[in-house]
């Protein structure tokens, strides 16, 4: 141990502090010129009072911390330094580094190749060393890796350290953590929009996209062309708050309800700009914890830990046509947000749309789809359930059933238009446009299935997504079959 120590505080001599906060890292145009006070609270550590495995500690964290120095010297020097000490808990923080400075990519790949035993000259990217930390779980970081991430954020944003900081509470890996490529709110939400009616609404055409929501009677229309600028919504629906969470690269817009038992306002959501498993990581404005998108779960900072799990609401993507048939009243998104954007259908996500690739690194093991084919995945409480889109081309009505819950859905693939509801094991069809069973017509809306005598079959909740994203975060739901 001691001929390692002096070889590491050797390797990291021309480093001048080993406090956790160094002014050195790169900061982008704009960016203060040191961290917020918020960041520098942590005190520079007496080495003279730490045993071995304390001093250790330092040092590696200091090391760790000078792989994204602006000097090449002090990035070479802490390269070596953690490739020579031999352990694998420091291949976070050399993959990390993969981002920061292309000019290093072959001394960190050669690092990593020995820290990892992989000798794969292939394995080079940062997204390829990404993919293999999400299959290596057992790839623990170094004590202070919190720092660490926290120091490399906040060169990105200072405001990035509200998420991130030392000892911060997580139940996700914080190396798996990375930016999205823009600034905490750099896609900003819309809180409370304004609305108008439909006939005002001339920006749109038939044929475009909206998620269609209706609460207690009252309809509303968010468009996609919008939303893809936007990503989050803050609204009251018919007297309940709401959150509309949409991660573009995931394809799944969640609706959730945001009042919480025990807690005296409903939370509003922003985009953090920072993305887990390519899935957006959105925030509470009370507590600047980070939230799972798609489980609607905090997961980093103050709430973790604290069982909240936001109440899934029924949304729909349907044509606007269809949508302002359906709801004639309906009000709709105006293109007066508050922000300058160039509200076009098909921006800014039209090349990501169509391709089959995914932007940012995120394992995809389950091979029966494509992993950017849409599935429609049913949510009500323990019952969870996905069925291809595709399913719904040759058909209108499928019956089908999660465990013991029978359900009936009614969708249209060419507009990504799904409603389930609960059939209490009625057999549904579609008849001459109508929906049927026993030879009667039921009527269908956005809050349950009405048959001619009154009785109603409830909605359940759920939402559009993409394979790769169902599969990833929600492994044991079951896939349906192509059904009867």
């Amino acid at each position: 141990m001691k001929k390692r120590l002096s070889a590491l505080a050797a390797s990291i001599a021309l480093i001048a502090s080993t406090a956790v906060w160094a002014d050195s890292a790169p900061k982008p145009a704009g960016a203060p010129e040191t961290p917020p006070a918020a960041a520098k609270s942590e005190k520079k550590p007496d080495q003279k009072t730490m045993n071995k495995e304390e001093r250790e500690a330092v040092l590696v964290l200091a090391a760790a911390h000078h792989l994204i120095h602006r000097d090449p010297g002090h990035r070479h020097a802490a390269i070596h330094a953690l490739r020579d000490r031999g352990k694998k808990d420091a291949i976070p923080a050399l993959i990390l580094a993969l981002r920061y400075f292309d000019d290093d990519i072959d001394k960190v790949n050669e690092a990593l190749r020995d820290l990892s035993g992989i000798d794969d000259q292939k394995q080079r990217e940062w997204a390829d060393w990404m993919l293999w930390l999400e299959a290596h779980p057992e790839i623990k970081p170094f004590p202070g890796f919190d720092a660490f991430k926290a120091r490399a954020l906040i060169a990105i944003d200072p405001n990035f350290v509200s998420f991130v900081y030392p000892k911060v509470k997580h139940e996700i890996r914080l190396e798996e953590i990375v930016w999205g490529g823009v600034l905490k709110d750099g896609i900003p939400s819309l809180d409370n929009p304004e609305l108008i009616a439909p006939e005002k609404a001339t920006y749109l055409t038939k044929d475009e996209l909206v998620f269609g929501v209706e609460i207690n009677g009252d309809a509303r229309a968010y468009p996609l062309r919008i939303l893809n600028w936007h990503e989050m919504f803050n609204d009251v629906i018919g007297g309940v708050p709401v959150a509309l969470a949409y991660c573009t690269l995931c394809g799944s817009g969640i609706l959730f309800e945001t009042r919480v038992d025990g807690r005296e306002k409903p939370f509003v959501f922003g985009s953090s700009g920072l993305l887990y498993r390519s899935n957006k990581l959105m925030f509470d404005r009370e507590t600047n914890s980070l939230w799972n998108q798609f489980t609607g779960r905090p997961v980093v900072g103050e709430l973790t830990g604290s069982d909240i799990e936001l109440k899934i609401r029924p949304v729909t993507i349907t044509s606007w046509q269809q949508w302002q048939k359906r709801h004639p009243k309906t009000k709709v998104l105006s293109l007066n947000t508050g922000h300058h954007r160039p509200y076009e259908p098909g921006l800014p996500y039209g090349e990501y749309f169509a391709s089959p690739d995914l932007m940012f690194p995120a394992r995809t093991l389950d091979k029966r789809l494509k992993p950017k084919d849409f599935v429609f995945a049913l949510r009500d409480g323990a019952h969870e359930k996905a069925w291809p889109i595709a399913f719904f081309k040759d058909r209108r009505v499928i019956n089908d059933r999660i465990g013991d819950l029978p359900v009936v859905l009614i969708g249209d693939a060419a507009t990504r238009t799904v409603r389930a509801y609960a059939s209490e094991g009625k057999q549904f069809a579609s008849k001459n446009g109508k929906l049927v069973t026993g030879g009667r017509a039921w009527t269908e809306t956005e809050t349950a299935l009405t048959g001619p005598d009154g009785k109603s079959l409830r909605r359940l909740g759920g939402h559009i997504a993409y394979w790769f994203a169902w599969s990833g975060y929600k492994p044991k739901a079951e896939l349906a079959s192509t059904g009867p």
